[in-house]
């Protein structure tokens, strides 16, 4: 069984930053690709950041030179960066991770969401 569990969500105003986390944990043997979405409601989800093992990462234009995404392998731990964050940053922000999980086929892993809400 694999869990992954965001936190750093909450309220800040517009120009304020936040640092979200999502931990893995479980039986986990590798970690391949991570990423961060947002979803407000009636909307489709939209992918904002993503990250490969090795530390390369690509950026929705939307989020560009404002959220940096990170990992630490050692710690099954991805991390999201949000500076001079806006009121249409608002939104429910989920973790993704490609997990190969011992015995297993590589599988994608969903957090349940922390919310971000940006005042003006």
């Amino acid at each position: 069984q694999v869990q992954l569990v965001e936190s750093g969500g909450g309220l800040v105003q517009a120009g304020g930053s936040l640092r979200l986390s999502c931990a893995a944990s479980g039986s986990i043997f590798k970690i391949n690709n991570m990423a961060w979405y947002r979803q407000t409601p009636g909307n489709q989800r939209e992918l904002v950041a993503t990250i490969k093992t090795g530390g390369s990462a690509n950026y929705a234009d939307s989020v560009k030179d404002r959220f940096t995404i990170s990992r630490d392998n050692a710690k099954n731990t991805v991390y999201l960066q949000m500076n001079s964050l806006k009121p249409e940053d608002t939104a429910v922000y989920s973790c993704k991770a490609n997990i190969v999980v011992r015995w297993s086929s590589a599988t994608d892993y969903w957090g349940k969401g922390t919310l971000v809400t940006v005042s003006s």
